[in-house]
């Protein structure tokens, strides 16, 4: 039958054996040699209970089974320690190969947008920010957009508050709230507090009711400036805008310009220039005409003038709009504007850190 001092010469003989170990190797082999399964000295000793009295099993089981854990405890402390030894000082093994470490990186419309502001800050220009959240007078009204305006509609704006009528069908006295549609809105909150001369540009998020399409998406950057001063033509207005696209783009860049309309500014006009894609030649990007739309601009409206208090008899001035999407569209050559809002590392890790 076992007996206890079976037990007490399997202890004793691992305390031996583990006290000469001293690698990994040797600690396997103890291991294999005291807890392995078909040949270990523990799973000999489960065996052998077989032929000990009936009485006598539980009190042996019990003893083998703290045995075996009392081995298993060793033999992990003593892993432990032969670990811990095998580390350099310090803990950090520098034989080990170096790890890359990853670093953001900005955003490819936030790099456009400060490259927009660099080149305007050159030419004396001040960057101010405004709320996203705007009232109807400084988005619209004080713009020259009567209430009737399509661009007040409900299919283009993100209106957050329209009043109801007043008692009686009378107007109501509180004002109505919307996402902006564009950054207009600061250039009229600027004049309301500033004398000319002014000199701004006025980046930020607008939003407009637009269904997403390679071109188009209902959240988009959007950068205006505004020029107001004694004596300002629409000679100082191209001279600005053909100097900021030839920094953006290259020297050789064409620029043209196109009569439209828009309510803030008379005369109105739409910029061209020569297609990135094409030089020029025609494709399909540009529809064969070797031009493609930039941005829209003009001469200050009297009216607008009239809004914040200005003399338009005294005073004259320019703004314009330039959506950063768009400009990023070209200066990148990537065919769908959603890509910029996907967060995809596969193009923001094209762009600088």
């Amino acid at each position: 039958m076992t007996a206890p001092t079976d037990i007490d010469a399997i202890r004793a003989a691992f305390q031996a054996d583990l006290g000469a170990v001293a690698t990994e190797a040797d600690l396997q082999t103890v291991r294999d040699r005291y807890l392995g399964r078909k040949q270990g000295a523990v799973a000999a000793l489960m065996k052998s209970m077989a032929s000990a009295p009936t009485a006598d099993r539980p009190a042996l089981g019990k003893a083998a089974n703290e045995l075996k854990r009392e081995i298993d405890q060793a033999l992990a402390t003593r892993r432990q320690t032969l670990e811990a030894s095998a580390r350099p000082a310090g803990g950090v093994d520098v034989t080990l190969p170096g790890r890359e470490t990853p670093f953001g990186r900005r955003h490819p419309l936030t790099l456009i947008r400060e490259q927009v502001e660099s080149i305007f800050g050159a030419m004396g220009f001040e960057t101010l920010q405004g709320p996203q959240v705007e009232d109807d007078y400084h988005n619209f009204e004080a713009l020259n957009m009567p209430p009737d305006h399509p661009a007040r509609d409900m299919q283009d704006t993100f209106y957050l508050d329209r009043p109801m009528p007043g008692a009686g069908g009378t107007p109501s006295t509180h004002p109505a709230t919307l996402l902006r549609t564009h950054t207009s809105g600061m250039q009229i909150r600027y004049m309301e507090t500033h004398q000319p001369p002014v000199r701004i540009i006025a980046p930020g998020v607008v939003y407009r009711r637009d269904t997403p399409d390679l071109t188009h998406s209902p959240m988009f950057v959007q950068v205006e400036g505004l020029l107001v001063g004694e004596g300002i033509t629409m000679a100082d207005l191209k001279g600005t805008l053909v100097a900021f696209l030839q920094a953006f783009f290259d020297a050789d860049t064409r620029v043209m310009f196109r009569p439209s309309f828009f309510p803030y500014t008379e005369p109105s006009a739409e910029v061209f220039i020569s297609c990135v894609f094409c030089d020029g030649t025609g494709c399909p990007v540009c529809k064969k005409t070797g031009w493609l739309e930039i941005l829209g601009c003009g001469m200050v409206h009297p009216a607008v003038f009239e809004a914040v208090g200005y003399d338009p008899e005294r005073y004259t001035g320019w703004a314009f709009g330039l959506g950063i999407d768009r400009v990023a569209l070209l200066k990148h050559r990537v065919e769908d504007i959603r890509l910029f809002y996907d967060n995809d590392l596969r193009l923001l890790e094209q762009f600088p850190h």
